[in-house]
């Protein structure tokens, strides 16, 4: 029961640095991207895919490394 726990306690934190990492790329590195290159960026769903993609990436990254098994 206690293994269990421990994943749970561990996608549950993953899941809030997740909505963080959201808000805070929708608060300010949007934002900045578009003042910064408006053609490239003014469609939004390729800042929406890049963003999944990113976010997408450092999540299985980290659920990677933390149950990889040790030898």
């Amino acid at each position: 029961m206690g293994e269990r726990l421990k994943v749970f306690a561990v996608i549950a934190l993953l899941g809030f640095m997740a909505g963080v990492i959201a808000q805070l790329t929708a608060d300010y590195v949007i934002p900045w991207l578009l003042t910064v290159l408006p053609a490239l960026i003014n469609i939004k769903w390729v800042v929406s895919g890049f963003a999944g993609a990113c976010l997408t990436l450092v999540l299985i990254t980290a659920w990677a490394y933390m149950t990889r098994k040790e030898r």
